[in-house]
Parts: C-alpha cells; structure tokens; sequence
C-alpha cells in the first residue's frame, strides 16, 4: 500500500484521526516526528479509537518509557535513552512477539532494535496548529 497523508488542524482534529486509524494498527507502530509534533496527541486518539482509555488518561511515557493503556496496548517512549542496552533492557522484542500493539515515540534512533515489519507514522508541523501526518507500511517482503 502506498503512503497516505493527512492534514489536521488543532489537537481535536489529531485525536479524531487516531481514533480513525486505531482499528487497522496492529504490531509495531513508529511515530516519528520532533519534539512537540504531536506524536501523544495522535496517540490519544489511537488508545480511545480502540476503546481501551479515554484521551484524557493519555500521557506521554517520557519519564516511565511504558504505559500499558490494555493487556495489549503499549506506549513507549525511547527520547530519553541513549544507548540500544538500555532499550534492550525494556523488553521490547516480548512485547514485539506478544501480539500487542506497541506505539513506540523516538524509536527510529535505534533502527537495529526494530521489528522488520511495521508501521511507520510521520507527524510534522506544516504551519501555526496544522499538522501533516503520513502512515507507510514498511515490510521486510
């Protein structure tokens, strides 16, 4: 499938999105996006599409690097580490191998780490409160 792109304008329309992507993600998800782009935003929206939590109990896991929203809904947030031994150290590939969707922030800076399969979400700022959001399935056929 080739790559789509989304605009959205102000965070309600963000969220909106995710809740309409949430039913076609599956295993590993990459947001990929800088600081501010709007990658917890989208997952707010991903997490209550898929009816696990609302989009106010959503938060970045930049301190806790997990949440668990569902026995199979993970957020996972990689900004604050440096080296691949300490996101080895998370437990990532059981997650990976679990079945579960696993929504990963930052991870594109540990590229020997990730699944070959997976879906890869880039969120940029466009202009003011727009944001361009291309979702493109990266697969290791």
């Amino acid at each position: 499938m080739p790559p789509r792109t989304f605009e959205t304008e102000f965070e309600d329309e963000t969220i909106a999105l995710g809740r309409q992507l949430a039913p076609e993600l599956k295993g590993c998800v990459l947001l990929i996006g800088n600081l501010g782009a709007g990658k917890t935003t989208l997952t707010k929206g991903i997490v209550e599409g898929l009816g696990v939590a609302p989009a106010s109990d959503v938060t970045s896991p930049t301190f806790t690097l997990i949440h668990q929203y569902a026995p199979k809904v993970f957020h996972v947030d990689l900004y604050r580490l440096d080296e691949p031994k300490e996101v080895e150290t998370l437990g990532l590939d059981e997650l990976f191998a679990s079945g579960a969707l696993v929504i990963l922030e930052w991870a594109e800076r540990f590229p020997s780490l990730l699944p070959k399969d997976r879906i890869e979400i880039r969120v940029t700022a466009a202009a003011d409160d727009t944001r361009r959001i291309t979702i493109e399935t990266v697969s290791a056929r």
